[in-house]
């Protein structure tokens, strides 16, 4: 049951609240989450503890790319790979190759450079295409439906 009892609602809360400077109302609210939650849940009344741990697949496409800031993302039918063109030089050099699960990017910003972008569902090996518009490439690929599934025995060893 939630106990219900241990909020003050009354005909003065109203007037309480609308006096109440955003520390007092950030102090209200800890103490009363304090008397709800169980000590053992305490710590998670912070969300910056909470959800330290998770970290969004874009940043993390992001920090793996390096200078490239790519993004990529899937739909139900294709997998997008977003690439910020800062020089459309860049665009006469580049040179994109796809593996089953990876984009390579090389030649950008410098001739040496090689970017590789994995990609977030497996696709196929035909029909990829990229179009440069308003500073950005942008590669579709179609994605890969496999259903062959193979059945893995398990042995006991004693």
């Amino acid at each position: 049951m939630f106990p219900w009892n241990i909020f003050p609602f009354n005909k003065d809360m109203k007037d309480t609240m609308q006096k109440m400077k955003p520390e007092e109302i950030d102090k209200y609210v800890q103490d009363i989450m304090g008397k709800i939650m169980p000590s053992n849940m305490r710590g998670m009344m912070n969300p910056q503890d909470m959800f330290g741990g998770f970290q969004s697949s874009v940043s993390n496409q992001q920090s793996e790319t390096g200078i490239l800031n790519s993004t990529a993302f899937e739909t139900h039918d294709f997998v997008f790979v977003r690439i910020p063109i800062k020089n459309e030089e860049w665009i006469r050099q580049i040179r994109i190759y796809h593996t089953s699960n990876q984009l390579i990017v090389e030649h950008i910003p410098q001739q040496e450079d090689k970017h590789t972008i994995t990609l977030p569902a497996i696709v196929k090996k035909k029909g990829a295409t990229a179009n440069f518009k308003d500073g950005m490439l942008e590669v579709k690929i179609p994605k890969n439906v496999d259903m062959q599934f193979s059945q893995i025995d398990v042995t006991e060893i004693m």
